[in-house]
């Protein structure tokens, strides 16, 4: 893209894409393993081309890759060679599917890595400091920013001590990145992190030192309290509810969403994480640039 991705926000809100994972899932491949999606850089890149380009089609403005489980030791557990070879041919794929979307590096949470979920409760934290943190992060953020992102998306965070380490690595890279959280809206309203920090405290945090900072893979019916907080990027789930117990999806797709009033809440960066399709992405885009 000839202009960054800073100044299009300044001028106006940017449509993220969707669900990747659901995407390809959806088209009949297996994402079930520790690897989820990042297993297809190897062995089916074609795949992920094609799910980039669909949503470009409906509208997505950004390219997230097929990098949020793509770590050095994930690939070396699952015998996998070259991993930093394949870190980088996910923003070659999204450069080949999308190219007239800026490229967002996805850097998912030391919890993706372990794929037992816990992402989504930050209990991982209690034992994993920031200095481990910043070394298991640090090859992942260098391969992305060497492979030429225009932006690095380190999405799904549970907690304050993740963004902190995230933070001293993007430092000296010198791109620009966006801080998005796991989240959970109390009876009170108010927002707190997976590991139960107030999420004003991590905006706070954040907000000087990155392009954006928000909330993903949450419930859309929490949108608004985050944007009150000042969060400025917002891509939750569809709307449904996972029932772990019966392994199945359940309630309404669309449930919650209310794009424009969450665009005059402050929403900058919005778009979907998972159960959001394409089809999804054109509403979206349909409610950010009414006119086009």
């Amino acid at each position: 893209m000839s202009t960054s991705l800073a100044a299009a926000l300044a001028a106006g809100p940017v449509v993220l894409d969707g669900g990747l994972s659901t995407e390809l899932e959806s088209r009949g491949h297996d994402v079930t393993s520790a690897l989820w999606s990042a297993r297809l850089l190897r062995d089916d890149p074609g795949a992920i081309r094609d799910a980039h380009a669909a949503f470009a089609a409906a509208g997505a403005q950004v390219a997230t890759t097929a990098s949020y489980q793509a770590t050095l030791p994930g690939f070396a557990a699952a015998g996998f060679d070259d991993a930093a070879g394949l870190i980088a041919r996910s923003v070659q794929l999204a450069r080949a599917g999308a190219p007239s979307s800026w490229v967002a590096g996805s850097v998912g949470p030391y919890g993706a890595y372990l794929a037992d979920g816990s992402e989504y409760t930050g209990a991982y934290l209690s034992d994993v400091g920031v200095a481990q943190l910043r070394a298991f992060h640090r090859p992942r953020l260098e391969v992305l920013a060497e492979a030429g992102v225009d932006v690095l998306a380190c999405e799904t965070l549970p907690g304050a001590a993740e963004v902190e380490a995230l933070l001293a690595e993007l430092e000296p890279l010198g791109v620009p990145a966006w801080v998005s959280l796991t989240v959970v809206t109390g009876p009170d309203g108010v927002v707190h992190t997976r590991r139960g920090e107030p999420l004003a405290d991590v905006v706070a945090l954040a907000r000087p030192h990155v392009l954006a900072v928000g909330v993903n893979c949450t419930e859309p019916s929490g949108v608004p309290a985050a944007l009150a907080t000042g969060a400025t990027v917002v891509y939750p789930n569809s709307g449904e509810t996972w029932d772990a117990g019966a392994r199945a999806w359940t309630g309404s797709t669309g449930a919650g969403w209310d794009v424009p009033a969450w665009v005059a809440a402050g929403a900058r960066l919005v778009g979907g994480c998972c159960r959001v399709r394409p089809s999804d992405v054109a509403a979206v885009a349909a409610a950010v640039r009414p006119s086009r």
